[in-house]
């Protein structure tokens, strides 16, 4: 649950020697860990929604003809020297997708979810390598020894194909090669970076082969000084049993600082988890086209006019930022939040996506039309060709404060801006309606008996 405004804490911080070569260990400095520790006693300010956006109200829903002009923009902005990345958050473990199984493992309960899995194996893209076992055999066999409880998402197979089995890195792959970005970052976890490599690696050649391209992938882990310190309930830092502080990884809004340390024009950004098998992919990478068809033409106006020598300095600095484009879909009662219009400071209304823990006022949610974006195509660099500094384009005031726990002591845990909400505040941002079907994330594993993934 998000907490607001806090009780006065004691903030009294006295760090001791070894609390500080933890800070410095992490890069972080007392100023900074002081600052977070600070926000456990403020909370974080509520936003000024004016409204959910809408089809009439900030969400762009093109035309066939008007589809056909920017899939052309896009082609031909494609034919200059521009660099594309496609930039892929695959940090996440896979065990919440199998939380289930955990259970059935400690409870031996068959639940409906677990019988659909047990009577469904041979349907999934991992099922041949548990031919012949059932019931809690088959299910202690995936989560153990193949170890896809501890697996990142990227790494399981998905989905079935005649030349053999592919995990959602490799859809990514496909997908690359498909919309022109076959420079691929993928931000991984520090534990399962060698297993991301080795593959890539063995797939690389093969891939390269099938779609007729050349691959540039890249790794990057979340940096040690976006983690965040975790505090006791009464605003103190929080120690483990070693009396060492605790620090907890800030979230998918610290991906912002991956995201700065890359050089391209155009990024693409989409969830690991979020693929569909080749047969399916023509309405994706379409839509996607489409995404980056606006994207270039808004760019390109924009230019235009911080071209004109009669700007103000207040418009100009309005116009001078990133830009996203933020492919988004009717909401279908997915939990999560959505593209809602906010006021700012100074009055202006901006488009922002909104994560539920955000919105304090539920019937906000339940009014909204659309839901969190599918695909998000960006422009970081401005109309001179130097890259912005996004981490100045973060809003600091949107992070929110989570309660946890650790060996059974409760803890506030401080969460960043997420990537493409706080950390993508004050950005020029388009909404753009996409068809659900280009919407296809995995949660469960009995997710991927869904029809798009068979």
């Amino acid at each position: 649950m998000q907490s607001q405004r806090q009780q006065p804490l004691n903030l009294n911080i006295m760090w001791t020697q070894s609390d500080l070569e933890q800070l410095a260990q992490h890069g972080i400095s007392v100023e900074k860990a002081n600052q977070q520790m600070e926000s456990f006693k403020t909370g974080f300010p509520s936003l000024d929604i004016v409204g959910a956006a809408s089809v009439k109200n900030g969400i762009m829903v093109p035309k066939k003809a008007e589809q056909e002009t920017y899939i052309a923009a896009w082609e031909e902005y494609l034919k200059g020297k521009h660099k594309v990345l496609k930039f892929v958050p695959a940090s996440g473990a896979a065990s919440r997708m199998f939380k289930n199984l955990f259970e059935y493992l400690d409870n031996g309960v068959e639940t409906p979810f677990i019988q659909e899995f047990l009577s469904n194996i041979d349907k999934f893209a991992f099922g041949d390598q548990l031919e012949g076992k059932t019931g809690k055999e088959a299910v202690r066999y995936l989560l153990e020894d193949m170890e896809y409880g501890k697996l990142p998402k990227g790494l399981l197979l998905f989905h079935k194909y005649r030349d053999g089995a592919r995990t959602p890195a490799l859809e990514h792959l496909a997908e690359g090669a498909l919309t022109g970005a076959t420079n691929i970052h993928f931000t991984v976890s520090h534990e399962h970076l060698p297993l991301f490599r080795q593959h890539i690696a063995q797939n690389l050649q093969k891939f390269e082969a099938k779609y007729g391209v050349k691959y540039e992938i890249s790794f990057s882990e979340q940096m040690p000084s976006t983690d965040t310190l975790a505090a006791n309930p009464d605003g103190t830092p929080f120690r483990t049993a070693d009396g060492k502080l605790l620090f907890r990884p800030g979230g998918h809004g610290a991906l912002i600082e991956n995201l700065n340390q890359q050089d391209a024009d155009i990024v693409f950004i989409k969830n690991i988890d979020n693929v569909v098998p080749d047969r399916l992919k023509k309405e994706t990478i379409r839509y996607k086209q489409i995404l980056a068809g606006v994207l270039v033409t808004k760019q390109k106006e924009i230019f235009e006019k911080l071209q004109d020598p009669n700007l103000s300095d207040e418009e100009r600095a309005r116009l001078n930022r990133p830009i996203r484009v933020c492919g988004v879909v009717k909401n279908t009662g997915e939990p999560g939040g959505g593209p809602f219009l906010v006021r700012e400071e100074d009055g202006s209304i901006s488009k922002q996506i909104l994560e539920s823990s955000q919105i304090e006022d539920k019937s906000l949610m339940e009014k909204s039309t659309h839901f969190n974006p599918v695909d998000l195509v960006c422009a970081i660099k401005d109309y001179q060709g130097k890259p912005f500094d996004l981490p100045k384009y973060v809003d600091p005031k949107t992070g929110f404060i989570s309660h946890k726990s650790k060996d059974g002591k409760e803890l506030l845990a401080l969460e960043l801006p997420g990537l493409w909400n706080g950390a993508m505040s004050r950005w020029n941002t388009y909404f753009v309606e996409v068809p659900i079907a280009t919407f296809n994330p995995v949660k469960t594993v009995n997710d991927l008996l869904r029809e798009q993934h068979q």
